[in-house]
């Protein structure tokens, strides 16, 4: 659901920017209240782990492909502010470093699954939970809300391309949600299966309102979750499904697919996923293993400055939902 440069006119694009812009601010500031220290390293890790899993396209009936958005799963984890921060790193790193989603682009991109997709994805996960007691709940409320994740971020990019008249909106709002219908039952899925085993091995992280502190055991967690997101960027990500994604899909089915710009606007070291001067499954698995560091980075950087190491541990306590 990427959208590259050229889809939206400047006005579309410019507006996306000022509103996606005020509402990081916005999260940025609820993010310092109510994240706890020790959930900074997680924060990297949900980075790394969601860019990975985007990486990963699954077949769709009717000749298309979608993958993980994973604005849910980072809300369940995190908190709708931290998922907000963890969202914006991802988009961030596939924009400037693999051409993934235009530069001018980049302000509607994050509104889309940045901002609206974990923050009301989120909402309605906590609603849901609250009147849904029980680890079922915890894995039915994550399905809906995922699936409703997916469903806002497609009527969103709906709305954009419409204002943008790359097409209309009569025509462009039933071909993206008819194409994400699945693809966001596939980001259900995906979404509980994950929380699923981490309700398994570390039940905490969804049982507390809080990240529970560092030791051993978080330690390992990390670990283990670092080199799963390494090994998927590697060794599967280069046979993730080659067709058309949703928003791909659409634009060849309504025939605004040329208005994509030829070029980047900005030149980017690893562009389409690729070891510069390199193809194939190798290539793509390096690139999208330095994405994973660059991310995770990233992500991890942010919650340094969000979260000094000397705030207060009463913050710990503090909900994150």
């Amino acid at each position: 659901m990427h959208i590259p440069d050229g889809f939206l006119d400047m006005k579309t694009a410019a507006a996306s920017a000022v509103v996606s812009g005020a509402g990081l601010a916005l999260a940025l500031r609820w993010a310092q209240r109510t994240v706890a220290a020790n959930a900074r390293p997680l924060m990297g890790l949900a980075a790394a782990f969601i860019f990975a899993a985007q990486m990963l396209n699954f077949p769709v009936l009717g000749g298309t492909s979608g993958h993980l958005m994973g604005a849910v799963l980072a809300a369940a984890l995190l908190g709708p502010a931290a998922a907000v921060v963890v969202m914006t790193a991802v988009l961030m790193v596939q924009c400037f470093l693999f051409n993934d989603g235009g530069v001018l682009s980049l302000g509607a991109n994050l509104f889309n699954m940045a901002i609206a997709a974990p923050v009301a994805g989120g909402a309605v996960y906590a609603l849901l939970k609250r009147a849904l007691p029980g680890q079922r709940g915890v894995i039915l409320a994550a399905f809906v809300a995922a699936w409703f994740s997916t469903m806002l971020a497609a009527t969103c990019c709906a709305g954009q391309l419409a204002l943008s008249r790359a097409a209309g909106w009569n025509v462009v709002f039933p071909a993206m949600f008819h194409v994400h219908l699945f693809i966001g039952l596939g980001e259900a899925l995906i979404t509980t299966l994950i929380l699923a085993a981490i309700l398994r091995v570390r039940p905490e992280l969804l049982a507390k309102a809080a990240i529970p502190g560092s030791g051993p055991t978080m330690g390992m967690f990390l670990l283990w979750g670092g080199l799963l997101a390494l090994g998927l960027a590697l060794f599967v990500a280069p046979h993730a499904s080659p067709l058309p994604d949703g928003l791909e899909y659409v634009a060849g089915k309504l025939g605004f697919e040329h208005k994509a710009s030829a070029a980047p606007l900005l030149p980017t070291p690893l562009p389409d996923y690729q070891l510069a001067g390199k193809t194939g499954n190798w290539s793509t698995g390096w690139a999208g293993a330095i994405g994973v560091l660059v991310v995770f980075t990233l992500g991890w950087g942010m919650a340094l400055v969000l979260v000094p190491a000397a705030r207060n541990e009463a913050v710990h306590g503090a909900s994150l939902h």
